[in-house]
């Protein structure tokens, strides 16, 4: 004995709504077992349920209602398994593309919340102690924009050459080198090889003050001024650690060497 379902039960277990139902039947792509004559009321059985499932299935891959349709009317069971195989070949591939969306986004939400977690504001300049770093200087880059901060230590691993990028590593942070004329995005190494492109950044304290695009400029010169006055450094290089303050926005933290 056949089981009936409603039109309101049958879009209820398919996820879908009552005037989608009313559409696949309009264009005839999933027509109801049963209406009814009198009341027009349309009624859907289990195998109704099990087309309008697969319906919905290929939607998902994007696929427009008048291709669906075409396919639900195959009769040849080659093409159907043809068909299939490729509509799992895309579910595949869109599985992965969500999945590395979904890492990207678990990734940025982990930044967030360390930087929420540790985010200071010192007023004015301040001194920092920072250990020797190895840095890895880009050959291109000299501003951070969107498209080079989203995805930013990509660029590093793909400049090392393939045989060594597994001895590659780094801190998950975007900076700005200046010194001799030269003005390069950077990432600090965690694990290392020799490479063209490598600098060292020496231990010691660090002139710092936080700032923003606008004032970056005249930050980093106050400092550089400071730290000859005060310290009696004639600053060889600074740095800028970029410090996300926004989805689409950034502010800075500069640093002048000012001796160990």
């Amino acid at each position: 004995m056949l089981n009936y379902f409603s039109i309101g039960e049958a879009a209820k277990i398919v996820h879908t709504t009552a005037e989608t139902l009313r559409h696949y039947d309009r264009i005839g792509l999933v027509r109801p077992s049963k209406k009814d004559e009198w009341t027009n009321y349309r009624y859907y059985t289990d195998q109704d349920i099990v087309r309008l499932n697969t319906v919905r299935a290929l939607q998902l891959m994007d696929l427009p209602l008048q291709e669906i349709k075409k396919v639900l009317e195959y009769d040849d069971l080659e093409k159907i398994v043809d068909f299939l195989v490729q509509a799992e070949k895309k579910a595949d591939e869109k599985i992965s593309a969500l999945q590395y969306s979904k890492s990207k986004i678990q990734l940025a939400r982990s930044d967030y919340e360390k930087k929420l977690q540790t985010r200071k504001k010192p007023n004015g300049t301040f001194i920092k102690e920072i250990p020797e770093r190895v840095i890895l200087l880009s050959d291109t880059l000299e501003v951070p924009t969107l498209d080079n901060l989203w995805n930013y230590l990509s660029h590093f691993y793909e400049k090392v050459t393939p045989e060594l990028v597994e001895q590659f590593s780094f801190e998950d942070l975007a900076w700005i080198y200046t010194g001799n004329g030269l003005t390069r995005l950077f990432a600090v190494c965690t694990r290392y090889a020799e490479t063209d492109g490598l600098k060292i950044l020496p231990k010691g304290k660090y002139l710092c003050a936080s700032c923003t695009e606008a004032t970056r400029k005249s930050t980093l010169n106050e400092l550089i001024d400071r730290a000859k006055t005060e310290y009696g450094v004639n600053a060889q290089f600074t740095v800028q650690l970029i410090v996300v303050s926004g989805i689409l926005q950034w502010n800075y933290e500069v640093q002048v060497y000012v001796g160990k």
